[in-house]
């Protein structure tokens, strides 16, 4: 099947115009930047990781008062519960302490994340066209429940096994994430995040050849020529995050955004300085003071403990010791409109693709 049609096919299938998705970044997927791509024929994101039920439906009702196209809400399978170590986290805090010049506070005994029951009850009675997951598969009653409602489910994956895994689970397409990728690495185990950061050109084609599902690439895609190079390695559609994070309608702190385009690809790093979650972002302060010597928190007690640091480096508008996410084609990212964008990387894939 040539890379054409096995794209269109995946359009017809999810009702797109164009096979282009906007990654579901969990805090940088207002409303309008979702809408903005669902309207010029892509599938807009929303990452609920932090979102409340109440919060995700309305998000999605804003979504829909601007747009009749698709969107994928994205939720993360809840790890187990994490292994608390007070030695561990007074250190955190006073090397925080140090780095930000604020007194950081006892986390707390937690949960510190959301009620994963009641939000897959949320995104059963919202219907978005697509349901997505990361860190793992959906419980089998969810996936039931969300094949009840007509909503596919795809499944973030970081290597050959995972996706025979999400595919034996019921999933209808596979993102296979790259270690390019900016943001979180979608492994299903915490623990074997760093020993399977493989390349996407690497990952995809073993995939695609693994499983029988569509399969979507992600990681380091950041123009038209990613975009063909993936369909031809038999992608059936692409995610892009970092490419959409200096559009206006992305709307992240504009130190972040201006930071984007000097970022070269060996200005980001895999972190888990900034929520104990292994994630690439843009090496400053913070990655630099997490290493063997200081090893983060767990996930979220890492991400709790950084809140106010966090605070206070968006309101000084200081890169250095803010959570600025970004992938390694950080430096292509441009600020246009985000329907503009989508149109003109579609246009540009389909002039290299035979």
């Amino acid at each position: 099947m040539t890379a054409r049609r096995r794209a269109q096919e995946f359009c017809d299938r999810f009702g797109l115009r164009l096979p282009i998705l906007q990654a579901p970044m969990a805090g940088a997927c207002p409303p309008a930047l979702a809408a903005a791509v669902a309207t010029a024929g892509g599938l807009g994101g929303f990452g609920a990781l932090m979102s409340s039920p109440a919060q995700m439906r309305d998000w999605a009702t804003q979504f829909r008062a601007a747009s009749n196209g698709a969107f994928q809400i994205n939720l993360w399978i809840p790890d187990p519960a994490p292994q608390r170590d007070p030695v561990r986290e007074a250190a955190v805090r006073d090397a925080l302490q140090s780095l930000a010049g604020i007194a950081i506070p006892e986390p707390g005994p937690g949960p510190f994340v959301q009620d994963f029951a009641a939000q897959c009850e949320a995104l059963a009675e919202i219907g978005p066209a697509i349901a997505s997951s990361i860190m793992g598969v959906f419980p089998p009653e969810v996936a039931a429940r969300l094949r009840e409602r007509g909503i596919a489910w795809i499944c973030n994956v970081t290597t050959v096994a995972e996706a025979r895994l999400a595919e034996a689970a019921g999933a209808a397409a596979v993102v296979a994430q790259g270690a390019e990728a900016g943001g979180h690495r979608g492994s299903f185990e915490d623990a074997a995040a760093e020993a399977s950061q493989i390349g996407l050109f690497a990952l995809l084609p073993q995939v695609v050849d693994a499983v029988r599902i569509p399969v979507i690439a992600t990681g380091g895609i950041m123009d038209g020529r990613g975009i063909a190079a993936a369909l031809t390695l038999g992608a059936s559609a692409v995610q892009m995050g970092t490419a959409f994070l200096c559009c206006p309608e992305t709307a992240i702190h504009p130190a972040w955004r201006d930071a984007l385009p000097q970022t070269r690809p060996e200005d980001t790093v895999p972190t888990r300085g900034f929520s104990g979650r292994l994630g690439r972002g843009i090496r400053n302060q913070v990655t630099e003071l997490f290493g063997e010597a200081l090893r983060p928190a767990p996930y979220p007690v890492q991400r709790a403990l950084m809140v106010k640091v966090r605070a206070a480096a968006e309101a000084a508008g200081e890169i250095g010791r803010m959570q600025a996410w970004a992938g390694q084609g950080a430096a292509l990212a441009t600020a246009e409109p985000a329907g503009a964008l989508v149109q003109r990387l579609w246009s540009e894939a389909e002039a290299l693709l035979p």
